[in-house]
């Protein structure tokens, strides 16, 4: 799907994610993956994240980049380099960028359907709400929206932490946003991790690629 044939809306989607290079993505997959199989998933799972906010009813999409473009990416994207510092500042400066509504997801969740998101991209997904909230299973999140992309509702907030979603979404609330939350996902950061979602979306190029390099480890 082309840009110009995407759906628009009134929210900004991005995506902030690595470039998918050998030893730099998905360390935790090795073993039982080598770091180049490792990044082969990650590119896979990123595909297919982009290609499902390609067809998102959005106002922008922009890929939020560490590294290079490469054959994984499809048109329809703008690409901003992340910012320097912790996770927290480069979530930061993602929003800071917008000037309306935004939701931010990552690069881990190749499950994510337009259903899933649609309540926050709906025509009144803003109305009566500051901020849609995805918690991640294992106590981080894998979306955040803001009606008011405020940098500072992130920047300070401990990362890739048990009780990151957590003090993440009572920053919201202490700030006196009304939150809306979406459903919990898993991301994937372990092999079991990997399987649970190819399982939950077996026909992307995420479960296609762990398949192939799964016989390939047990041989």
């Amino acid at each position: 799907m082309s840009e110009q044939t995407a759906p628009t809306g009134a929210t900004t989607v991005l995506v902030i994610a690595k470039e998918p290079v050998p030893g730099r993505v998905k360390t935790r997959l090795t073993p039982p993956f080598s770091p180049a199989e490792a990044a082969e998933l990650a590119a896979a799972a990123l595909e297919d994240t982009l290609r499902t906010v390609l067809t998102l009813p959005a106002l922008r999409r922009v890929l939020v980049l560490e590294g290079r473009p490469g054959p994984w990416m499809p048109q329809g994207f703008d690409v901003q380099p992340q910012s320097e510092g912790t996770l927290d500042r480069r979530i930061a400066a993602a929003f800071g960028t917008c000037t309306g509504p935004a939701l931010l997801i990552g690069m881990d969740t190749p499950q994510i359907t337009p259903a899933l998101l649609a309540p926050a991209l709906s025509p009144g997904g803003w109305d009566g709400c500051d901020a849609w909230f995805g918690p991640a299973e294992d106590g981080g999140f894998w979306a955040l929206g803001l009606a008011e992309p405020d940098p500072g509702l992130v920047r300070g907030v401990p990362m890739s932490l048990p009780g990151t979603g957590g003090i993440q979404r009572a920053r919201l609330t202490g700030a006196g946003l009304t939150v809306r939350d979406l459903p919990p996902l898993r991301d994937v950061d372990t092999a079991e991790d990997a399987l649970r979602v190819a399982a939950d979306a077996p026909h992307g190029r995420f479960a296609t690629a762990l398949s192939r390099l799964g016989r390939a480890v047990v041989r």
